[in-house]
């Protein structure tokens, strides 16, 4: 009877928590702190899920989306220079649809729990919430993998084609990028770009007139070591080198 008790306490904390929190994340200001709101609502599901008897779903929402998702959330927030008052610029304008959208979803939700209606069988379902010849784990993987396996593939279709169309959108070409030309990388001579040269003790890049890159054909070479200077090193003072090492 006290373990009833306590795990009813447990629900109910577990709930308001998660329903606050949840709040918290739709009116939140500040995007990190709906991020971390997000953490703390993440949480008390977990904990909700191991009140029911899954433990897997628990653990493994804990796992991806604390330890993945949300983390990641947070580090993307956290490095992207929002400026909130170009972003809420456009609510004035937007007002209406947002209006229809939300009295169209309202709609929407009266007809689901206006229809609802609970089976027979739920009590009996609560009371038992797995068979006892197999685990929470295979249960779970039986469902997904054999029954509702083609809706399961279709749903990574779905998430692809989502990663894809977000690399798309925020693609942006840059002309002063240097793309990789394979073929001239592949045809390079390695002695357009290697020199040897014979550096003394204690002489260092400047003194022995090393410039890089090398210059292009056709321009004018400087020094002993056929390192090209520019303009303002044609009168910098000759390598010295200390004999032959």
């Amino acid at each position: 009877m006290i373990a009833n008790y306590l795990a009813t306490g447990a629900f109910y904390v577990f709930a308001a928590v998660l329903l606050a929190s949840a709040a918290m994340v739709v009116t939140s200001r500040n995007p990190v702190y709906a991020v971390l709101f997000l953490v703390l609502a993440f949480f008390n599901a977990a904990g909700l899920f191991l009140l029911a008897g899954a433990e897997f779903l628990a653990m493994l929402l804990v796992i991806v989306y604390v330890g993945a998702v949300a983390v990641l959330f947070l580090f993307v927030v956290m490095m992207l220079d929002v400026d909130f008052a170009v972003l809420r610029s456009g609510f004035q304008r937007y007002a209406p649809v947002g209006v229809l959208v939300g009295v169209v979803l309202l709609a929407e939700l009266g007809l689901v729990f206006g229809t609802w209606t609970t089976s027979g069988l739920a009590q009996s379902l609560r009371a038992s919430p797995m068979p006892d010849s197999v685990t929470n784990t295979e249960a779970l993987g039986r469902i997904l993998y054999t029954d509702y396996v083609l809706l399961f593939q279709a749903a990574g279709l779905v998430l692809l084609v989502a990663m894809i169309g977000a690399i798309v959108l925020t693609m942006r070409e840059k002309k002063s990028s240097r793309h990789q030309i394979i073929a001239k990388q592949i045809a390079r001579n390695p002695a357009d770009t290697l020199v040897l040269v014979n550096a003394g003790l204690g002489e260092g890049i400047n003194i022995l007139g090393i410039r890089r890159p090398l210059p292009p054909p056709g321009k004018v070479v400087h020094g002993d070591h056929g390192h090209g200077h520019d303009d303002h090193d044609a009168h910098a003072p000759e390598p010295h080198v200390h004999g032959d090492h």
